[in-house]
């Protein structure tokens, strides 16, 4: 048994759910039997298709995670219809497709809310609420490989994922015990977020990754299950999921 003691989650909180490893993570759970509650700019058809078919355990909605009256009115909403919110998943995200150099002032500080800021307010709010009413409860903070290992074009990313890292190391240590926080650093997924590496470096990864390739949702997915839903003693852990590309 765990001297901690938290449950397993029931009302899971998943920003960035509408498409790759969010909606990944959604499906994931909904056929676990959570209820979950997911919410991205843009509601995609599969993330419907998904409400259709799971209408009493998934609430979704068009919210964008750096408007935080918008986030905020989502979550009180999920708790009249699914419950007080137990286990927050910070998944949204934007990428970078520049170099330092010239990236611009405006684009930094766009990377900088979405990634760090934005999360770090709705962490903060759905502690709030939680502790309010004393529960337990879990929170995995999706980051990236990019925080322990340099790639250019992505310096900004990787600033906002290693403060990500950061938080998750004091938010475990400030919430002692009553909450679990870690979070999952995967490597490169073969998507949008990973072309402005560019098919050559993208190459280099792969021969260099024992396993022979790159990152996939199917790869993070059962990782994130465990922190949210096993009995463990892990907390204030970055779990890496790159095949050992970095080592």
């Amino acid at each position: 048994m765990s001297d901690l003691n938290v449950p397993p989650a029931s009302v899971v909180l998943v920003s960035g759910g509408s498409r790759g490893l969010g909606l990944a993570i959604v499906t994931d759970l909904l056929a676990a039997g959570l209820k979950v509650a997911a919410f991205a700019r843009t509601v995609t058809p599969e993330l419907a298709a998904l409400g259709e078919k799971y209408p009493d355990h998934l609430h979704h909605g068009s919210v964008d995670i750096n408007d935080s009256s918008a986030t905020q009115a989502f979550v009180k909403a999920v708790e009249t219809t699914l419950g007080p919110i137990d286990a927050l998943v910070n998944n949204a995200a934007i990428g970078q497709d520049s170099l330092h150099v010239h990236t611009s002032a405006e684009n930094l500080a766009a990377i900088i809310q979405t990634n760090l800021t934005a999360p770090l307010v709705l962490t903060r709010f759905v502690l709030r609420r939680l502790l309010a009413k004393g529960l337990k409860g879990r929170i995995v903070n999706v980051t990236s490989i990019c925080a322990q290992r340099g790639y250019p074009g992505l310096v900004a990313y990787s600033a906002t994922k290693g403060g990500m890292d950061a938080a998750t190391r004091s938010l475990a240590r400030e919430l002692g015990g009553r909450v679990l926080a870690n979070a999952v650093a995967p490597g490169f997924f073969a998507s949008e977020m990973s072309a402005v590496l560019g098919p050559t470096q993208l190459d280099q990864i792969v021969r260099r990754t024992p396993t022979g390739h790159l990152t996939e949702p199917d790869d993070v997915v059962p990782v994130v299950r465990m922190l949210l839903l096993d009995n463990t003693n892990i907390n204030g852990q970055v779990l890496v999921i790159d095949g050992a590309a970095s080592i």
